[in-house]
């Protein structure tokens, strides 16, 4: 069963049956290049298992490879995607990350006690989960049942050609070009990817997805 994809990262939506993104690497100066900056969110079928979705979140964007050593996730924050499965643009669902000793815990899905800017953590909720892949090494994968997990330090797979935006918007090109310059080529992140049953996600036929970040109180 195909669902249809919703993604809000602050005041930014868009739709597609098949695949969504999107980007916002170093624009809040507050946190820009902690473990709460917020660079990308994926989400998208899985394409080993048609009944099954993909998430995916990376934070700490533009890091180059001599940073990616020493990188990690903040251990004081949490990554939380959040699920509606109704239309009512609240989370019915959230599936939580934390980190700590080297290991990611994953909550959920579950339906959270509270809504909104504050979150607590269930721990009789599903738990996933595995170590943090060290640069350079082969993915560690954790699973529990049907759910799978990681978390690391991966190649930023996201990609924009600035220098043709800039053309674009300048007014001395009219379009992209294919396959253009990749702005990120060379840079990493730390990414947290997660797959698991559509069933999971509610019985509906869409859900409206987004990620945030959470620092301890």
């Amino acid at each position: 069963m195909k669902k249809k994809i919703t993604l809000f990262a602050g005041m930014l939506a868009l739709a597609t049956s098949i695949y969504l993104m999107a980007a916002d690497h170093n624009e809040a100066q507050a946190i820009m290049g902690t473990g709460s900056d917020i660079a990308d969110l994926y989400a998208f079928q899985s394409p080993a298992n048609s009944n099954y979705m993909v998430l995916g979140a990376t934070v700490q964007g533009l890091l180059s490879p001599a940073a990616t050593a020493n990188a990690s996730f903040d251990e004081n924050v949490m990554i939380e995607f959040n699920i509606d499965n109704n239309g009512d643009a609240v989370e019915d669902l959230v599936i939580q990350c934390i980190f700590e000793n080297g290991q990611v815990s994953m909550y959920g899905p579950y339906a959270p006690a509270t809504t909104g800017l504050n979150s607590t953590i269930d721990k009789t909720a599903t738990l996933t989960q595995a170590d943090i892949t060290s640069y350079g090494a082969n993915a560690t994968i954790g699973r529990n049942g049907n759910i799978s997990l990681f978390a690391g330090p991966r190649d930023d797979p996201f990609f924009f050609d600035f220098n043709q935006f800039g053309a674009i918007l300048g007014g001395s090109a009219t379009s992209f070009n294919n396959p253009g310059d990749d702005s990120f080529k060379g840079t990493n992140v730390l990414a947290v990817v997660l797959e698991l049953p559509k069933s999971m996600l509610g019985s509906g036929e869409s859900i409206n997805t987004w990620v945030e970040t959470k620092r301890k109180q």
